[in-house]
């Protein structure tokens, strides 16, 4: 005899159920403020819904000025006040049906790919992701090493603080043009990368990672460097900085209110929501509430968690990493 049980199948048939009954609902305001254009969001929440949105708009090199953030009791109702490069209002046209489409379409495909195994787009290179010591001339090593091994480099993005450096670099067959895929080949030149990274210096593991997916770079370079804890180690990067320049960062308990706060101010500068966003993302905090006020040679941020047991000295060290990259 058969018995019906719950079911991870079964969950995913309701979250599909209620995304198709409540679908995602982007709407751009132009006439409502006379410096910025608004962008709503509504939808049904999922864990990483707000940093595809900030992701959307900072990959179209939009300013966030203001935001007002909710994700509470299930629902994700957020509102952008956004200009672009010059500090102007969005031009009605085909930018702003972009962004209806684009924002629109991400959201949904969160609930949609979110269980799904192996998929990955088409790519075009060979990505190679590095973690190690930073020290003088070491991506000119990397680059003669990948030259020898007759591979061509398309592009590199590279981070360093703290003395530890992260870089993803995209690389084709030099005779082919065509992405590596023979595995001998990749172990070699992960072998001798990892050996670069090394050196005679480095106290601490050096990472190599070879993949054939396509991936978002400064989203993948946030996960590496969290992952290297870099921010665990003196902090180089911020100590010859007077008071009055480093970012203040505090976090409180709110137990009455089932919430923890995490307030941030600090010198403004491009993409830094998108960064804040992506830590929060990385540490595996939700952001249930959040004011966002960037008007200005400062960035003044408040964001609210569901109360949980909260690494202060980690959320503290990553955060001033954060507002200093």
């Amino acid at each position: 005899m058969d018995y019906w049980s719950p079911s991870l199948d079964m969950d995913e048939e309701f979250e599909k159920l209620a995304i198709r009954m409540n679908p995602p609902r982007v709407t751009i305001d132009n006439t409502s403020n006379r410096k910025a254009t608004l962008i709503k969001v509504d939808s049904a929440n999922k864990h990483g819904s707000l940093l595809e949105v900030v992701q959307v708009l900072t990959d179209l090199n939009l300013t966030i000025s203001r935001a007002y953030i909710s994700s509470d009791g299930g629902w994700f109702m957020d509102v952008f006040h956004v200009i672009d490069q010059k500090g102007n209002k969005l031009p009605n046209g085909e930018l702003t049906q972009h962004i209806e489409q684009t924002l629109g379409s991400r959201v949904c495909s969160l609930w949609s790919l979110r269980r799904s195994v192996g998929v990955q787009a088409a790519a075009e290179h060979t990505t190679i992701e590095l973690t190690g010591r930073d020290r003088p001339g070491l991506l000119s090593e990397v680059f003669a090493v990948l030259v020898d091994l007759k591979c061509n480099v398309g592009a590199a993005e590279v981070w360093t603080h703290n003395s530890r450096m992260a870089s993803v670099v995209y690389i084709t067959d030099e005779a082919t043009g065509s992405p590596i895929d023979d595995p001998d080949r990749l172990s070699k030149i992960k072998q001798l990368l990892r050996y670069v990274l090394k050196g005679n210096r480095d106290k601490r593991c050096a990472n190599t990672a070879v993949s054939a997916g396509a991936t978002h770079t400064e989203r993948r370079l946030h996960q590496m460097m969290y992952a290297d804890r870099d921010y665990e180690w003196y902090d180089t990067d911020g100590a010859s900085m007077s008071p009055g320049q480093k970012p203040l960062v505090t976090v409180e308990n709110c137990a009455d209110k089932c919430y923890t706060v995490v307030s941030l101010r600090c010198r403004d500068r491009t993409k830094l929501l998108f960064d804040v966003v992506c830590t929060l993302t990385d540490m595996q905090y939700v952001v249930f509430h959040a004011t966002v006020v960037a008007e200005g040679p400062e960035a003044y941020q408040v964001c609210f968690h569901p109360a949980t047991i909260l690494f202060l000295h980690e959320i503290l060290s990553f955060f001033t990493f954060t507002c200093l990259s």
